[in-house]
């Protein structure tokens, strides 16, 4: 059976996230009060148990942005008293006006593998995260994202359908840079056009060589794990992308809302196993081994 890679998940603790104990506020994946509690790397070790996971790679769960190093040195120690996960992607503000003072300070944690800054601005204020829809083609972000090359790091890119010119831009911008798309391009449209949008834009993307996606997060605008609908976009994404720029991510413990880590592995591997096994092989394991370099 193909060994996998979880490349997208999260782990954190309600001590470092002060504002946990605030009001409730609305979340891009609906109401949160269920996960709004530790999830500790031996939580997270639990979920795995028999699903078949060999490595995984944390992906930064938006601590205050001044504890950016913090959020790395924390997941640094679970790595190194468990094992997992096996690489880190951290938080820079690359609207700085240099960010290598904030990347500087993350080269000394052996697992990091990149950073990722949320660029998704939608219409729907829930859905939004980004102040202004455009920050992929601004100036400074460009030239800060460019410098990811000079440490080997990668950028984590979460845009809309709507954004997706611009942030093909941004990747034209940083030829050098490897991009990785998080959540096959968060498609919450589910109409006819809005599929056709999705479509359009992924097709842009695709055409930036230095483009994957992450087949991540597929439950977050329908709230549950339906089989069918991962399916869908799975087969949609391989199709434009092609496995070897296809990589899995869970979403732990977003998902965890609901469903169970052992579901929605079954959920992937039937989306993929109809497509051969180089394709499972690439998606679950291969494109995140030599992508987040954890050969």
């Amino acid at each position: 059976m193909t060994p996998i890679i979880d490349a997208h998940h999260h782990i954190w603790r309600r001590a470092d996230l002060p504002w946990l104990d605030g009001p409730m506020q609305p979340r891009i994946f609906g109401p949160s009060e269920p996960i709004r509690r530790d999830y500790p790397i031996g939580e997270f070790l639990s979920d795995i148990a028999g699903s078949g996971v060999t490595k995984s790679v944390y992906v930064q769960a938006n601590w205050a942005k001044d504890r950016f190093e913090d959020e790395v040195a924390y997941v640094q120690r679970a790595a190194d008293e468990t094992g997992f996960p096996h690489g880190i992607v951290g938080y820079a503000d690359f609207l700085a006006v240099d960010v290598r003072p904030q990347l500087d300070r993350l080269t000394k944690y052996r697992g990091m593998r990149g950073l990722r800054m949320q660029l998704q601005w939608h219409e729907n204020l829930q859905y939004r995260f980004a102040p202004e829809p455009d920050l992929a083609c601004n100036p400074a972000l460009q030239v800060n994202v460019a410098l990811l090359a000079d440490y080997g790091w990668t950028f984590d890119l979460q845009v809309f359908a709507g954004q997706m010119a611009g942030a093909a831009e941004l990747a034209a911008a940083c030829p050098k840079v490897t991009f990785i798309l998080q959540h096959a391009g968060m498609l919450e449209d589910l109409s006819p056009a809005g599929w056709e949008r999705w479509r359009a834009g992924m097709r842009r993307l695709a055409a930036c060589p230095n483009m994957v996606s992450k087949l991540s997060g597929l439950g977050t605008f329908i709230r549950k794990n339906d089989p069918d609908h991962i399916a869908a976009i799975v087969r949609e994404t391989v199709g434009i992308f092609g496995a070897e720029r296809c990589l899995f991510g869970s979403n732990f413990p977003v998902e965890k809302l609901w469903t169970q880590y052992s579901d929605l592995i079954v959920a992937y591997r039937d989306a993929l196993t109809p497509l051969g096994n180089a394709v499972e092989r690439a998606a679950l394991h291969d494109t995140a081994a030599r992508v987040y370099r954890l050969d």
